[in-house]
């Protein structure tokens, strides 16, 4: 009778575990559908553990100045080929009570369903653990801690920015026509410690209804030495390129082995204005400026 009830509840308990091995591959498959993939969904908050969502909601609010800047953290899964991602759940570890590993295969299918016969399936792994009676995404291939450290260098580099941003405006700008706002435009060519070297522009602009317009502006390129005290970075010195006939010259003296890179930004309008449009936009989001086209003196308003 022993042998039995022993063999009984044996069985039981393997198909308790089974049970148990299906819930979390159907769990990890619900959560895949929430892997970031060039944007956020708006459910994911609810699939996600906090502390996650909150460091992949900083990551993707980041301000982006250059096109293309550190642009692989937002392709999780598919990458930039307009392919959509493909799940299949191998199997789940359990690491213990409340952590758990899901090991899942992606393929890469078209958006008629077909799959991509160019792609390689790929193996990645979905971290899991048990929060409030239910089980959610806490990382993705280790994806927290490159965002964590991607923050902290975005901070860092937005410092940097500031204090460049702020020497155009108060020390720079003085000597132009103002109006009411200062904006200045920052290419960064090359950054190296505490110098940084760009091609950079003041605009000042009045707000009329919800235009910007342009009333003066003017470039100073060059090099840039900073400091740094009390976390607080601030520009030391400005050694800027000269005007007229030895602007090249100047140039090329002051930018070196970067003035390759820094005459093709400063003689390409368009990259220029695209450039200028972004941290324009970037501004209008963090001072709640309520304005939607810009106009420069001479020429037809463009929408921010």
């Amino acid at each position: 009778m022993k042998k039995i009830f022993f063999i009984i509840s044996l069985i039981m308990l393997v198909v308790a575990c089974s049970n148990k091995e299906t819930q979390m591959k159907e769990r990890a498959m619900e959560l895949c559908k929430y892997i970031p993939d060039h944007e956020m969904l708006e459910q994911s908050k609810d699939f996600m553990t906090e502390d996650f969502y909150a460091v992949l909601d900083t990551m993707f609010n980041l301000p982006n100045h250059e096109a293309m800047d550190h642009e692989w953290l937002y392709y999780f899964v598919t990458g930039n080929g307009g392919t959509i991602a493909d799940y299949e759940v191998l199997s789940v570890e359990m690491i213990d009570k409340t952590n758990a590993v899901a090991t899942i295969n992606v393929r890469q299918k078209w958006e008629d369903g077909s799959f991509d016969e160019s792609s390689d399936i790929e193996e990645h792994k979905l971290y899991m653990k048990k929060e409030g009676g239910q089980w959610l995404m806490s990382d993705f291939d280790g994806h927290k801690a490159d965002c964590i450290r991607h923050i902290a260098i975005n901070r860092e580099e937005q410092a940097v920015r500031q204090a460049v941003s702020n020497y155009l405006r108060d020390v720079i700008g003085p000597h132009y026509l103002q109006g009411e706002l200062c904006i200045p435009t920052l290419m960064m060519v090359y950054e190296d410690s505490l110098r940084v070297w760009g091609d950079f522009w003041v605009f000042w602009y009045n707000q009329v209804g919800d235009t910007l317009m342009c009333v003066s502006g003017g470039n100073h390129s060059g090099l840039m030495t900073l400091d740094k005290e009390d976390g607080e970075y601030r520009v030391m010195s400005f050694d800027q390129t000269e005007d007229g006939s030895r602007f090249q010259s100047s140039a090329k003296r002051i930018f070196g082995g970067h003035f390759d890179i820094f005459w093709n930004m400063h003689s390409n309008e368009g990259v220029r204005e695209a450039v200028r449009m972004e941290q324009l936009r970037e501004y209008k989001k963090q001072n709640n400026l309520a304005v939607h086209y810009l106009k420069d003196y001479g020429w037809p308003a463009v929408e921010i």
